[in-house]
């Protein structure tokens, strides 16, 4: 049998052509800003070794190309294209894993992070000061060039929602422009979530306080092309953090997302049923089987729409998907009648019964929807 081949001693000149910093910069069609923020950091890092990684979630406008022409040229320029995954907090965590550095830097590509800052906050990490810098909005020398009242006065509210209910101790935990010791990173990587934008408050809660943190203000600038991807999906993908982070992440904002579906299509099934039976008078299974097949598309749109907006089913994907999903809430209705049977028969109390046979329901939709309707490529 053959032995496994084992990598050799790292020689001086190996470690010497190792980059000290990774910059990851997550896009979704910023094409026209990805030239800019390379140069700019090529001007700023004189004086350190580094690399930065575009993590691009196959941007219609061809930013992963642009990037790809960056990087023929110049070898410190990485892509990485992700086909059917979208969202920052992932996107993040792929650069930052395929990262050799022991620095990480995290920042967006819209050019309103600022770059200047990014060799303080390799010496910080480098003097030991600190395992995670953060570019802070709320600290004494902050500049705001490209921070509307209205975006200021919602950030600010979040925040503080999360430093109260996550007992997180920084004064920006909502910052997307932070700087962290990647070997660390590493430790808390497998319960980070890939949903969401607030990567830097997952970090710091499921540090829970065991890592050190130094804040320094930057000038947070005004974007200069294409446009935000802040909606309102934001507030739902934090408060679903927010409370994952609560609940030890038992919890997911997926899962959430899912049985909030799934109780708005018990209001469309019986409205269905309603107009079946009152207005058309059809026979009750006719109509009962209507409402189940008009509330079951309607999940379906739903879920494919807001609850796996980030692996979403397009064009004959959507049937295949739609077929599935009628097949796993088929097998879920009977899931769901049995343990509502076998619990009515311990315990003949029907609200009791039927919640335990609609949380099986739920959670059995909920598992084999995201195993054979909206599975990970």
């Amino acid at each position: 049998m053959n032995e496994a081949i084992k990598p050799g001693p790292e020689t001086s000149s190996q470690a010497a052509s190792l980059p000290q910093l990774s910059v990851v910069v997550p896009t979704f069609n910023e094409r026209d800003n990805v030239t800019v923020l390379y140069r700019r950091l090529d001007a700023t890092l004189k004086n350190v070794s580094w690399e930065v990684i575009f993590v691009d979630d196959n941007s219609p406008d061809g930013t992963w190309d642009v990037v790809r022409a960056l990087a023929r040229k110049d070898s410190r320029v990485r892509c990485i294209r992700r086909i059917g995954r979208r969202g920052l907090s992932g996107a993040c965590i792929e650069g930052i894993l395929a990262s050799s550095a022991p620095y990480a830097a995290v920042m967006d590509a819209d050019l309103q992070h600022d770059e200047s800052q990014l060799p303080r906050m390799v010496a910080l990490l480098q003097s030991g000061e600190a395992e995670l810098v953060v570019g802070s909005r709320y600290i004494e020398g902050y500049k705001a060039d490209g921070f509307n009242k209205q975006r200021a006065g919602a950030s600010a509210f979040a925040t503080e929602i999360a430093r109260r209910a996550l007992k997180v101790e920084i004064a920006d935990p909502m910052s997307g422009f932070f700087m962290i010791r990647r070997d660390r990173f590493e430790q808390l990587a497998p319960q980070l979530s890939t949903q969401g934008f607030k990567i830097l408050l997952d970090v710091v809660a499921t540090a829970e306080g065991k890592l050190r943190a130094v804040e320094i203000p930057y000038t947070f600038g005004a974007r200069q092309h294409g446009e935000s991807k802040l909606d309102s999906m934001v507030a739902l993908d934090f408060l679903g953090l927010v409370l994952a982070k609560l609940t030890n992440d038992l919890i997911s904002l997926r899962f959430i997302l899912f049985a909030a579906v799934g109780g708005l299509g018990l209001v469309v099934h019986l409205t269905v049923l309603f107009i079946a039976l009152e207005l058309f008078k059809a026979p009750f299974p006719e109509a009962q089987a209507t409402g189940a097949i008009v509330a079951m598309t309607s999940n379906f749109i739903l879920n494919n729409f807001l609850t796996y907006r980030d692996q979403r089913l397009k064009g004959f994907g959507i049937l295949r998907g739609l077929l599935l999903f009628y097949l796993v809430c088929s097998v879920g209705l009977l899931a769901n009648v049995g343990v509502a049977f076998s619990v009515y028969d311990q315990e003949p109390i029907w609200w009791l019964a039927g919640a335990a046979g609609a949380l099986m329901g739920v959670v059995w939709n909920y598992a084999m929807s995201g195993l054979f309707v909206w599975r990970k490529r």
